[in-house]
């Protein structure tokens, strides 16, 4: 993948290095620089200031040393909004004529992407404040930068103060302010530029379940192939696929992660459950994380989301693991990586700095074809904030993975009954994400007083898989049996069950693969019952903190869990 030059020299400080090289600029990129008054000042297109800190809730503590490097990255904005939505409403909509006639990330760039003239913008008025550039691309809309607090001060109009934070024992970093730059284009969004919110993963113990009351956290594993009879992935593959012939092959499944992983807890994994390891997981730095785990580093969700998806789809060819520090870096990497990972689960939780930063690189990823699964969550519910916080499963392009409480006919036997997990987080977004048309388009029939859903927000979750704690884990040298559950099994699941999905597909001789297929099942859940019935398991049973399964859609588990004809419903 190319690669912005890492490699140029930081050329001078401050606004009045600016004027000083501003001359030996092309006159267009002269121009874009403009004034540099605060006044004046290009606006970013996303907020960046926490509330706490905006409206002066959090206790000031004091400030970042003018001397510490700072890694940031610069995202720029797409070209024609309005095209680019329509362009992802008629490739995802099966009655469009645009159905699934994707892009590639090239012919992204040339119709929606930034200019090259934009990039090269952007790029000098960061060296021009001391920042080297470390990564980014021109396809990946982002400049990824390191420079000192003062350079970042000076390049964005703030001052970097650190806080005391309101509900967690640690001092944040954060500007004190929106940002702004000199340049006369704007910018969609700058990350790296707080630390409010950690990611965390959405796996979670049993002994410290907190969604479920102790009752409701009892393995129900019986009939599991694994240690103790816990389940594998590949009992997953058996109860909700149970065929041969479709492994995965040819395919490639990506993989987002914060935090890196140490391959041996793999094969741990693989030599407890007395299988074979692929050996098919490839590990990738999008800025500069270590892709290992060490210190106090945890792999244990990295450990189960690459198995997970190598039981229920063994074939495939490519498992990236995209690891870094901050949600754009990894998913500009994710949109640009050859191969193209066309299926991806993520199954972290974080609250981000404005609900809309990663909305072009969703939207990108539907427009190229590919399907992002997200962990809707283990509290039994969505908050705004906190541990139960929803991001980013009630997003709008992203298809939300709901948890559920599966029992198999026999040890890696077929599926046999299914109710609702306790713990499964959904319900009405609390980001305030407007309702998708492929939600409000069949309000009347998935939107009922029954399921207590919105009518003016995002439900979720979209589908739902096993997710109760009944597994075989591994992670940090050691393994578990019936111990760890969480929608964070359930996402990989899916993204490995859409690789079959899109082999499938390619055994068709098309390239129409599932891509984004909310607006599919949604239209074919809602208006034919028959599909309905042989594509998904139906859950009718069982409930979270807040909501309880209903027939048809629901905030528990979504429309359900795949049956194996769902494959040759949405290969093309």
């Amino acid at each position: 993948m190319n690669r912005t030059d890492s490699t140029g020299k930081n050329l001078t400080k401050g606004i009045s290095g600016l004027a000083r090289k501003t001359c030996g600029l092309s006159f267009a990129i002269a121009l874009a620089f403009g004034v540099t008054s605060v006044a004046q000042a290009a606006q970013f297109e996303t907020h960046h200031v926490r509330d706490v800190v905006s409206q002066s809730t959090a206790k000031l503590v004091g400030s970042l040393p003018a001397t510490k490097l700072m890694s940031i990255d610069v995202v720029l904005p797409v070209r024609d909004q309005a095209g680019l939505d329509q362009f992802v409403a008629n490739v995802t909509n099966p009655l469009s004529l645009q159905y699934r006639q994707y892009l590639t990330p090239q012919q992204f760039t040339a119709q929606f992407g930034p200019t090259q003239n934009d990039y090269d913008t952007v790029v000098q008025y960061l060296k021009q404040y001391g920042f080297t550039i470390t990564g980014g691309s021109r396809d990946g809309m982002d400049v990824q930068a390191v420079g000192p607090v003062s350079a970042v001060q000076a390049a964005f109009n703030v001052q970097m103060r650190t806080y005391q934070h309101p509900t967690e024992n640690r001092v944040f970093f954060s500007p004190d302010r929106e940002p702004t730059t000199s340049l006369a284009i704007p910018l969609w969004h700058v990350s790296g530029l707080d630390n409010y919110s950690i990611p965390h993963p959405l796996y979670v113990k049993k002994s410290d379940a907190f969604g479920a009351q102790s009752a409701d956290a009892v393995s129900h594993a019986t009939t599991g192939s694994g240690p103790s009879a816990s389940f594998l992935g590949s009992d997953m593959r058996a109860a909700y696929y149970g065929g041969t012939a479709l492994t995965g092959s040819g395919q490639t499944l990506g993989l987002w992660e914060y935090e890196g992983i140490n391959t041996s807890d793999v094969q741990l994994y693989y030599t407890g459950a007395k299988e074979t390891n692929p050996n098919n997981l490839t590990l990738i730095s999008t800025d500069g994380t270590a892709t290992n785990c060490t210190g106090s580093c945890t792999d244990i969700e990295q450990t189960i989301d690459t198995t997970q998806a190598q039981g229920m789809a063994p074939g495939l060819s490519h498992v990236l693991m995209f690891v870094g520090s901050t949600d754009t870096a990894i998913i500009s990497d994710m949109t640009t990586y050859s191969p193209l990972p066309l299926t991806i689960s993520c199954s972290w939780g974080w609250t981000p700095d404005d609900p809309t930063t990663l909305n072009p690189y969703w939207e990108k990823m539907a427009a190229q074809g590919q399907s992002f699964y997200t962990a809707s969550g283990d509290s039994g519910e969505w908050t705004a904030t906190g541990a139960a916080a929803a991001w980013p499963a009630d997003a709008d392009y992203v298809i939300s993975v709901g948890g559920t409480d599966l029992t198999t006919a026999s040890a890696a036997g077929a599926w046999k009954s299914e109710t609702a997990w306790a713990d499964s987080s959904g319900g009405v977004s609390p980001d305030k994400i407007a309702i998708p048309t492929w939600q409000s388009d069949y309000e009347s029939k998935i939107i009922t007083s029954a399921n207590g859903g919105s009518k003016t927000y995002r439900n979720g979750p979209d589908v739902a898989a096993n997710a109760n704690y009944t597994y075989y884990a591994c992670g940090n040298g050691s393994c578990t049996a019936n111990e760890y559950g969480g929608t964070s099994f359930a996402a990989p699941l899916w993204a490995a069950f859409t690789a079959l999905i899109n082999e499938q597909t390619v055994e068709n001789g098309s390239t129409a693969y599932a891509g984004f297929i909310n607006p599919t099942i949604y239209d074919n859940n809602a208006t034919n019952s028959t599909i309905y019935a042989d594509t998904f398991h139906d859950i009718t049973s069982g409930k979270n903190k807040k909501y309880s399964a209903e027939v048809g859609y629901d905030l528990v588990t979504g429309w359900g869990s795949m049956q194996a004809a769902l494959i040759s419903n949405l290969a093309k």
